[in-house]
């Protein structure tokens, strides 16, 4: 009885009848199981973990005014944590005068890359930012008469993402995305990094982010709350449950899949999740049970099946399985064609 329930409700789709709604790309609200690890002495230095650093405030020429008199030396370094060593490599440097030029903006008077750095500037009030990969600290430093050095601390950590499907296997770049996000001001959630590359470390600023791993562009998604500690790297793997499938309309088992099909996909509680033309489109879904509907020529085939984690199959509709209308119930057939009476 249901299964006739969701082929009518496909009859209804292409009869041009309102459509269910559109499953979202978000999937459920629960959390996904995910395997988290906190590695305490990664090499945050190493080149693979390069993150291009996030501008802290617009580029200009330092004006000239700030750069005479006599200049002294001031020597930069920065640090994950209080008790870690300081970084040698990877950070960008900013130096920015203390008022603000005549645009509104506070003017850059140097900058540098690397670890420890040493800048030179005259004596005055400035503020140093240093960024590595996503996180930044700014301190406000007077130099005074004399050479100094100033230490900053990040208060940053590292998080590694990768995602698997079935039985541990690694889902393909192509077939993935890897979104962080993390709570603004107002506890709305805003994305971070839009499309993580997997395995690729992120060097974040301490706190709590909200991954969402997309395995496909249809209903796979898994999500976690993951934690990053000051000068850890914590690594995540995301858990899928699904697989992907081709669709086919085929005159017999193993036959050619007919061309210009009209596929819908439909959930077992009615939402759709799919649509396309093609002669055998592939999607990735998660795992469940559903009903695959074709319509070629005038005509509506369907056929139920299952996903299972990491099984790739092929999803061959016959034309066996034509769909036809329900019949009236008996009696309301002959009523419908006479005439009422006055």
């Amino acid at each position: 009885m249901f299964r006739a329930a969701r082929i009518a409700f496909a009859l209804a789709l292409f009869a041009g009848a309102a459509g269910a709604q559109q499953a979202s790309d978000t999937g459920g609200g629960d959390l996904a199981p995910a395997l988290v690890a906190p590695i305490l002495d990664y090499d945050f230095d190493a080149p693979e973990s390069l993150s291009a650093p996030v501008p802290y405030a617009p580029e200009g020429d330092p004006p000239a005014a700030l750069l005479a008199g006599e200049l002294h030396e001031l020597v930069l370094e920065v640090r994950l944590a209080p008790e870690h060593d300081p970084l040698r490599d990877g950070v960008m440097w900013r130096v920015f005068a203390s008022r603000s030029g005549e645009a509104g903006e506070l003017p850059v008077v140097a900058e540098a890359q690397g670890g420890t750095v040493t800048v030179q500037l005259p004596s005055g009030d400035y503020l140093v930012h240093a960024a590595f990969g996503r996180a930044g600290a700014t301190k406000r430093v007077t130099v005074a008469d004399d050479d100094q050095m100033e230490s900053l601390v990040l208060d940053a950590g590292g998080m590694k993402l990768d995602s698997v499907v079935g039985a541990d296997v690694p889902i393909p770049p192509e077939n993935l995305t890897l979104e962080v996000m993390q709570e603004d001001e107002n506890g709305d959630l805003v994305t971070i990094v839009p499309n993580a590359v997997p395995g690729r470390v992120l060097r974040l600023s301490a706190g709590t982010y909200h991954v969402i791993s997309r395995y496909g562009g249809v209903n796979a998604v898994v999500r976690a709350d993951i934690e990053v500690e000051p000068g850890k790297l914590t690594e995540a793997v995301m858990r899928h449950a699904g697989a992907e499938i081709t669709l086919k309309l085929v005159a017999e088992a193993g036959g050619e899949a007919l061309a210009n099909t009209s596929w819908t996909v439909i959930t077992q509680d009615g939402n759709t999740v799919h649509e396309s033309i093609g002669a055998f489109p592939s999607i990735i879904l998660a795992t469940g049970d559903y009903t695959a509907v074709a319509a070629h020529q005038d005509n509506i085939y369907s056929r139920d099946f299952t996903v299972e984690a990491g099984i790739e199959r092929d999803i061959e509709v016959r034309l066996a399985d034509l769909v036809r209308p329900e019949p009236p119930p008996a009696g309301l057939a002959g009523a419908a064609e006479r005439p009422m009476e006055p």
